[in-house]
Parts: C-alpha cells; structure tokens; sequence
C-alpha cells in the first residue's frame, strides 16, 4: 500500500525505496508473463508509487 509520510523520508532512503520498487516491478513483470499474478492491478499501483519517489526526489533536488 503507498505510504503517506514520504516527505518525511531524506534523499537516501528515497533512493533506495525506488531501487526495491523498481526490482519488485521487474518481479511482478516476470510473475504476469509466467502466468503467477491474479492481481494484476499492483502492477499499476507499483508505477504509480515509482513516480511519486521520485516526485519527491525531484522536488528534493531544487
């Protein structure tokens, strides 16, 4: 589920947070190919959660 407190978080842990959601859509990408994923809205959910990281990290930088 998406957190809500991101603002909170500094430019390191948005970093990160965008590698580990990055490698579980890389996952979620194999599961739908192989057939394995009932539920394939959180696919969606994922790339949305992807852009607001780095949303964040963006608005971090200025």
């Amino acid at each position: 589920m998406a957190e809500k407190n991101n603002e909170a978080l500094t430019a390191e842990a948005l970093q990160s947070k965008l590698v580990d959601l990055k490698k579980e859509q890389m996952n979620q990408r194999f599961q739908l190919a192989a057939g394995q994923m009932p539920k394939t809205h959180v696919m969606r959910q994922t790339r949305r959660e992807i852009a607001r990281v780095k949303t964040k990290l963006n608005a971090a930088k200025k």
